[in-house]
């Protein structure tokens, strides 16, 4: 099964023993990893690549990988978060908390990637889910485990919402330009019907 995982550790150096026992798995047919990031999440939220292999393409492009488009998410300012049954709620992935109930893939993978802290992300096809836990478990880490298309649905979803969100930003300011517009031409006329009837008066008056 494909799935995107989280894993955190105890100690900030066993990222990378993990990374290098998810590359020696992959090797051994255990699994088949696509990519993998050892990551460093600033307290501004940034994230930082340490090391990667695989398709990552860590600029979290469209063409990329699902580890690169992850990293772009939650480190970078798309912050748009895929609600449970509530729908698409806009908000900093990076400013949940654990009383959160939002149920959302990314919301809790941006959980797993703690402040100061050094995390493994990765993307595999996954024979049996204990080969990476027991390997992880083994080095003090902690994994989170979520269904790769649960993940790239939100990705998307994000997307659409993130354009929709755009559109409607360009169309309050269309309108707000078009009523400004209006207003001043309004202005206009009044002033010259004033001018106008200030020379009708005047002519009559003579």
């Amino acid at each position: 099964m494909d799935n995107a995982l989280a894993v955190n550790f105890a100690e900030d150096s066993k990222a990378y023993e993990a990374l290098s026992s998810l590359k020696e798995l992959d090797g051994q047919g255990q699994l088949d990893l696509a990519a993998a990031a050892v990551v460093v999440r600033g307290e501004d939220g940034h994230i930082d690549v340490k090391d990667e292999v695989g398709d990552s393409d860590l600029t979290g492009t469209a063409t990329g990988g699902a580890v690169g488009l992850i990293i772009g998410i939650l480190g970078g300012p798309f912050g748009i978060l895929l609600g449970g049954a509530t729908g698409l709620l806009l908000g900093s992935l990076y400013d949940l908390d654990e009383s959160d109930a939002t149920e959302s893939a990314l919301g809790d993978i941006s959980r797993s990637v703690r402040p100061r802290r050094t995390a493994l992300l990765a993307e595999a096809d996954e024979q049996s889910p204990e080969v990476i836990d027991n390997a992880m478990a083994s080095l003090g880490g902690l994994v989170l485990r979520r269904s790769l298309d649960d993940v790239q649905a939100e990705i998307a979803a994000a997307e659409d919402a993130q354009r929709a969100a755009a559109q409607e930003a360009r169309k309050r300011l269309r309108e707000q330009r078009q009523a400004k517009t209006k207003e001043e031409i309004r202005a206009k006329i009044d002033e010259l019907k004033a001018k106008l009837k200030g020379l009708r008066v005047g002519g009559g008056g003579g």
